[in-house]
């Protein structure tokens, strides 16, 4: 009887390559199968590297012959968002500016993991420059949740997610700038990650917003993060923000928490993160996860954070204003496309740029680039950027203030479920809500994990539960969210991800 690898973790496949059971290639290939037989409909990948993928699997394989493996992961199977830069492999940010661009370089997180020996399968499709929570805004067409087809995988990193939930890869790559790691995570029933900001190189990282993105893991368990952040974490001197500091042994965190003994541990739930806009199915299965932890030892107490309710307003001039400023960079004369205006014999350098720009950027990084360069500008500068900035400032004491009372914060990882595709795309305001709990951890640059905790009664879709920590304590959400993760399993028998529709041939 054969194995079915694409349904190991990370973990489980690195122990079989160790043992001599399979071989990298042999996983590689299963993989890119599989993503053959289902990728039609799911659309998770913008671009399927087979030829590179099998090549690095046999360089592993030849490298685990001669004894000598790059690290735990070598041969193990990865993919990669497309906001980060790949040699010799198209790099496109899910927008039409960016077809066809193939980088001349690797960002520091892709040659991390060629370096650790970890075969790319591809890229994975995004929202236009990050810029989305439904991944509807891809210039590429939408990636559909594997959970139900009609439903969204969450944004911008869905194809990510729904790469990992449906089988197609057992590890990704994600970047987070308002929850674009951790909402996916939520709603497709996958773990993932936000690093402390600085804690993993940005260098490389196509920018949507410099002071907020940091890529992280999308994975089926909390270990696989763990292994995969111990790859790519770390100190970057091609990174001007990256943290020179050990980000610690995650790993060792994972089997501590995985005992599922939180003796000791004060968990603070944040008061501001519930009510009104929070489906009852979401809620349900966030007060059975406390149920756990408070078995499990936690001491679970409720915790204030007022500010928190100006996050999203604060995000939303942040976040435009930086994205305004670095998409600029895009102007026709340097890479990307080019359009020239109809009907004008000599264009000048000024109406190629507005051509360009116009057919090239779609609505919503318009829309933001307007709103970012409104703020900037003169006499609104103050006005507006300038006090969102001392809000985030308010926004980072009260995680302060919380982490002198508790070790950990907890919440939902997303106020709903994954919402059917077009139900908001037309609504930017409903769109942006879907990161109301996340966004404060980017504000604030704290660590935090989405563990899937279980299927809300109205849907049966998957719901996540948030854990964030101080800065540099990383290890605190690994602890925490594989303890949860564990007394979940205790109570299905098994991953979530097992209960999930089957995702077989062209359709389901």
């Amino acid at each position: 009887m054969s194995t079915d690898w694409t349904r190991k973790t990370a973990a489980e496949l690195a122990d079989a390559l160790a043992a001599g059971e399979t071989s990298s290639v042999e996983l590689t290939r299963a993989h890119l199968d599989r993503i053959a037989q289902v990728d039609g409909p799911v659309h998770a990948f913008l671009h399927v590297d087979a030829d590179g993928a099998l090549a690095q699997a046999q360089a592993s394989d030849e490298r685990r012959a001669a004894g000598g493996p790059a690290s735990s992961l070598d041969g193990v199977p990865i993919a990669v968002k497309d906001v980060l830069a790949t040699k010799g492999v198209p790099t496109t940010c899910g927008s039409r500016i960016l077809e066809g661009w193939v980088p001349p370089y690797d960002a520091t997180v892709v040659a991390r993991l060629r370096e650790a020996g970890l075969p790319i399968l591809g890229k994975t499709n995004m929202d236009e420059f990050a810029m989305g929570s439904s991944t509807e805004h891809s210039a590429y067409g939408t990636t559909h949740n594997p959970w139900d087809l009609d439903r969204i995988p969450g944004g911008s990193g869905g194809g990510s997610a729904a790469a990992v939930a449906a089988f197609e890869a057992p590890l990704a790559v994600g970047t987070d700038t308002g929850g674009s790691i951790r909402q996916p995570g939520a709603v497709t029933g996958t773990v993932g990650v936000k690093p402390t900001y600085g804690g993993v190189s940005r260098y490389g990282l196509v920018a949507l917003a410099n002071s907020l993105d940091q890529a992280g893991p999308v994975t089926r368990t909390v270990l696989d993060a763990a292994l995969l952040h111990e790859v790519i974490g770390g100190h970057d001197p091609l990174d001007s923000t990256s943290i020179d500091q050990p980000i610690g042994n995650l790993v060792e965190a994972v089997k501590q928490g995985s005992s599922g003994d939180l003796s000791g541990v004060r968990v603070g739930v944040i008061t501001e993160m519930s009510g009104e806009g929070w489906q009852p199915g979401v809620l349900a299965r966030f007060q059975d996860s406390l149920d756990l932890l408070t078995k499990a030892g936690a001491e679970v107490v409720e915790v204030s954070c007022p500010t928190f309710v100006h996050a999203l307003a604060t995000y939303y001039l942040i976040l435009p204003a930086e994205a305004s400023s670095n998409l600029a960079r895009f102007d026709a004369m340097r890479y990307g496309l080019r359009v020239l205006p109809e009907g004008v014999a000599d264009p000048s350098a000024e109406e190629v740029m507005r051509a360009t720009r116009d057919a090239g950027f779609g609505p919503e990084v318009k829309r933001r680039i307007i709103l970012g360069t409104y703020a900037l500008s003169s006499g609104y500068y103050d006005a507006y950027y300038g006090q969102a900035q001392k809000v985030r400032t308010l926004i980072s004491r009260d995680f302060a203030n919380a982490f002198e009372q508790v070790e950990v914060l907890v919440s939902p990882t997303a106020p709903t479920t994954a919402f059917p595709i077009g139900e908001k795309v037309d609504d930017p305001l409903a769109m942006y809500l879907n990161d109301l709990a996340t966004i404060p951890a980017n504000l604030a640059g704290v660590p935090g994990i989405s563990v899937p905790n279980g299927l809300a009664d109205e849907d049966e879709l998957p719901s996540g539960f948030q854990v964030l920590a101080p800065a540099l304590a990383d290890d605190r959400v690994y602890r925490v969210g594989a303890a949860l993760e564990a007394l979940l399993a205790g109570e299905w028998g098994g991953p979530l991800l097992d209960r999930a529709p089957a995702l077989e041939g062209a359709a389901r």
